[in-house]
């Protein structure tokens, strides 16, 4: 048996152990067979990310009375000799979203938008500290180093000008703002779909607190592959009620997040950088260079 394991309560019953990468997360993961046919998921990473580990795994306790489907947390602690911190979840199977959506009907991939946003909204149940620093002051910092780094960072983006003339026009709306647990990264990338046809989250390594709108901010990369689950997403979590106050908040929070990827691409390459370039194109398009505040993708029902 591999020695990074051996020290982990129970692993001596396990028959099968075989990496995993489905998700965004730098975890090294991996698909756990016990003797007793149960499937676990076990999460690794280097012992110096003990302390944030810790958090994350507690995180996601608290919505342990969530109807969610999600890895459940079983186990957590240091094994490999003290080298690696490890938390052991129970194993949900699918496959990557992102692939099974688009083959799905129109409709089958609005219902699987409602679902996506009422998973979201039980997510946000759960309040920040009373020790998070308001939002305003939290988000407007944000939005200064996004576009202190893009004007500094040599690519041009067409429109960029408007972008930024629009995000300062609506800073004002950040004040008082209700802050909750954030999954971080909620997006189609971070979700598989069961053989059921069932819809799950993964990942929830970059967990946070802040504004829950904001985790609309990636709403994009789920519109790029069907704007039917993309507005599916927003029904389900406004129960068919989505205030208008939210489209212009989803309009700046996606407004400053394209300015943040360009600059963000950078470390990844010529390749990417052009992709985000293409992607924030795009999405200027759907706003019409931000003179709309609701995307042209937006389906007002999944008959439209």
């Amino acid at each position: 048996m591999n020695s990074f394991y051996t020290d982990i309560p129970d692993a001596s019953t396990w028959e099968a152990i075989e990496p995993v990468h489905k998700g965004w997360s730098k975890d090294m993961k991996y698909y756990i067979k016990a003797h007793n046919g149960k499937e676990l998921l076990l999460r690794t990473s280097d012992i110096s990310q003990y302390d944030q580990k810790k958090r994350e795994y507690e995180a996601i306790l608290l919505l342990e009375d969530q109807d969610i489907l999600m890895s459940r947390p079983l186990q957590f602690g240091v094994c490999n000799g003290g080298q690696t911190v490890y938390s052991l979840l129970t194993w949900i199977d699918g496959e990557d979203a992102e692939h099974v959506i688009p083959t799905l009907s129109v409709e089958e991939q609005y219902q699987r938008g409602l679902k996506a946003g009422q998973y979201l909204k039980s997510i946000h149940q759960m309040p920040a500290g009373q020790d998070q620093a308001p939002w305003a002051d939290y988000y407007n910092r944000k939005i200064d180093k996004y576009i202190t780094n893009y004007k500094s960072c040599g690519i041009a983006l067409k429109g960029s000008d408007k972008v930024i003339h629009f995000i300062e026009g609506n800073r004002y709306l950040l004040e008082e703002r209700p802050q909750t647990f954030q999954h971080g990264d909620y997006h189609v990338g971070n979700m598989i779909v069961t053989k059921s046809g069932e819809l799950g989250i993964i990942d929830f390594n970059r967990f946070d607190y802040g504004d829950p709108w904001e985790e609309f901010n990636r709403i994009t990369w789920c519109a790029f592959m069907s704007p039917a689950f993309a507005s599916g997403r927003i029904q389900g979590y406004f129960n068919n009620n989505v205030p208008d106050l939210f489209f212009k908040m989803m309009a700046l929070y996606i407004a400053s997040n394209q300015l943040s990827s360009i600059h963000w691409a950078i470390s990844f390459g010529e390749e990417e950088v052009a992709n985000m370039l293409k992607r924030a194109e795009n999405v200027l398009e759907w706003y019409d260079d931000f003179d709309l505040y609701i995307p042209k993708w937006y389906m007002a029902n999944s008959k439209d």
